[in-house]
């Protein structure tokens, strides 16, 4: 009996201290769950911040550039940031308004999204920021194969877009990685009837291209094949600009390009009533610096694609003949100047305006370089400097 004590005893201590441990384990349990009970939500909370503070940062970004693309001073392509076109169109815009434009911030800052001063603009007035939009079939008409080669365009009839989001975001004059994020989850899958959220701008139609006045004299040949125009010429345009008897004359449209910021201006005798963002000339092959005239507008041009021309300057008898088409390396329009082989024309690559180098024209992106041509006519001058 005493050795069944003893045992007795000890197997109680044994299970007091495995309880005591169970015990301990259980309290630390609770513990654990309750302080991650307390932690997860304050994390979800968190990150439910940053998301809504980062969509409220796109849409008010956005909102500003959608109001400068409205207002004919264009920041380019809408990627709802606080980039450096959308400070560089803010500061013409007010200057166009007699107003001081704000600095721009130290170069480098900009990439951090810093937010420009908007006071006095009527940014509310615009409606919402993002509209629902129903892709049409006309929509998907100009989209198709597009091969990387020259040779390969060459045989082709038509340029078209790459697929179908690359003609939603050039119709809505957007970053396709902004419609990404407005749209997850549907931009890879675009079918006529998808409802999709766009900017709030007034839409680029391809379809309407070839109905812009004024008419196009130079679309039977490569647009920057267009002879110089002889002074007698450029005269002439100049009588027919002239207002007739009785009519009350207008103010002079001058184009004024500034090389030095990338931004070409609309001025209507004094006043600069539009401005659009440009890709110049390279170091190599620079943009004509000097005084021009329009000499004629060529709407889905045909472009003579020669690299040693472009890249050196040297007319060569090893060239394609590109057709026309959203993706033609001149775009949708091509504004020929008087000087061969120079003009200012559209692209098929619309996040390279303002940011890379030309072949000594002046591109802008396909939407701008429409609006541009609606403004202008044969005759009008043309400032590079």
């Amino acid at each position: 009996m005493a050795q069944g004590s003893r045992y007795f005893r000890n197997n109680c201590a044994i299970f007091r201290r495995r309880s005591h441990c169970v015990s301990v384990l259980f309290r630390f349990a609770i513990i654990a769950v309750l302080i991650s009970s307390g932690i997860l939500p304050a994390a979800a909370r968190k990150k439910h911040r940053e998301l809504t503070s980062n969509k409220a940062n796109i849409e008010a970004a956005t909102r500003l550039q959608i109001f400068l693309d409205r207002a004919n001073f264009s920041p380019g392509k809408l990627d709802g940031t606080y980039n450096e076109l959308t400070w560089k169109a803010l500061a013409l815009y007010r200057q166009s308004r007699g107003e001081q434009p704000q600095p721009p911030p130290v170069q480098g800052k900009i990439k951090s999204n810093v937010a420009p001063n908007i006071t006095g603009l009527d940014l509310d007035s615009m409606g919402p920021v993002f509209v629902p939009y129903t892709v049409t079939d006309a929509d998907l008409v100009s989209v198709g194969p597009l091969p990387s080669s020259v040779p390969a365009q060459a045989k082709l009839k038509f340029l078209p877009y790459r697929d179908a989001a690359d003609t939603i975001a050039e119709k809505f004059h957007s970053d396709v990685h902004l419609l990404e994020k407005l749209n997850p989850g549907k931009m890879k899958t675009i079918k006529a009837g998808d409802q999709l959220m766009v900017p709030n701008v007034e839409p680029f139609e391809l379809g309407a291209v070839k109905e812009i006045k004024p008419g196009s004299e130079i679309n039977a040949q490569p647009a920057n094949e267009v002879e110089y125009q002889p002074e007698s010429q450029s005269e002439k345009a100049d009588k027919n600009n002239q207002p007739k008897k009785d009519e009350a004359p207008s103010a002079l449209i001058v184009i004024k390009i500034d090389t030095k910021i990338n931004m070409l201006g609309v001025l209507q005798g004094e006043k600069l009533i539009a401005a659009y963002p440009v890709t110049i000339g390279s170091a190599h092959t620079a943009s004509p610096i000097g005084e021009w005239k329009v000499r004629g507008i060529a709407k889905m041009p045909i472009f003579r694609y020669d690299k040693e021309m472009l890249q050196h300057g040297r007319r060569s008898g090893n060239f394609h003949l590109l057709p026309p088409g959203p993706r033609n390396p001149v775009g949708v329009m091509w504004i020929a100047l008087n000087k061969k082989g120079i003009g200012i024309h559209g692209t098929n690559d619309p996040g390279s305006i303002g940011r890379a180098a030309s072949h000594g024209c002046i591109r802008l992106a396909n939407w701008d370089i429409v609006r541009l041509a609606t403004r202008i006519k044969p005759g009008d001058n043309v400032s590079i400097h």
